[in-house]
């Protein structure tokens, strides 16, 4: 259920290996945490500046964690050095600037039940002018209004799906 986000100077992009990362940081949030269910995370690349912004290629990476409300200021706080210890692990340039972030949702905070999967079919192309129309051949041409009615793939064109 942790959400997380991480912020990266875009400019480190080479040098920050962000998949494997994630790979590692989801374990360690929800070990550490205590927290059930799946990380969500966030992953975003952004134009930088330290101070008044004049030094050119100031380089940063910052990670929050947002967790439901109940965990003492020391589990954040352990959880926070043990994220930047692995940010470096996959960081392979010299100083760069990092933080972390555990903090605690609003009250506000909800989640949406996930959307229904969508199962993907095959299509095949539609029957050819020298192949009868009523072949069998799923056609992945809309049958009505340039649309498949309700998602389904028609055996002819010229009938509604269902």
């Amino acid at each position: 259920m942790p959400h997380l986000t991480i912020d990266y100077s875009a400019h480190l992009a080479d040098v920050f290996d962000r998949a494997a990362l994630v790979r590692e940081l989801h374990p360690l949030v929800l070990e550490e945490s205590g927290s059930a269910g799946v990380c969500k995370t966030l992953v975003r690349p952004a134009e930088t500046y330290v101070g008044d912004g004049s030094g050119a290629g100031a380089a940063f990476v910052h990670v929050e964690v947002g967790l439901k409300p109940g965990r003492s200021e020391a589990l954040k706080g352990h959880l926070a050095e043990s994220i930047l210890t692995l940010v470096g692990k996959h960081l392979r340039a010299d100083g760069v600037v990092l933080s972390a972030e555990v903090r605690e949702l609003a009250g506000s905070y909800r989640l949406s039940p996930a959307a229904p999967r969508i199962r993907r079919r095959r299509t095949r192309p539609a029957p050819s002018a020298s192949s009868p129309a009523g072949s069998g051949r799923l056609s992945n041409t809309p049958a009505v209004s340039g649309h498949f009615p309700r998602g389904g793939l028609c055996r002819e064109a010229s009938r509604s799906c269902g």
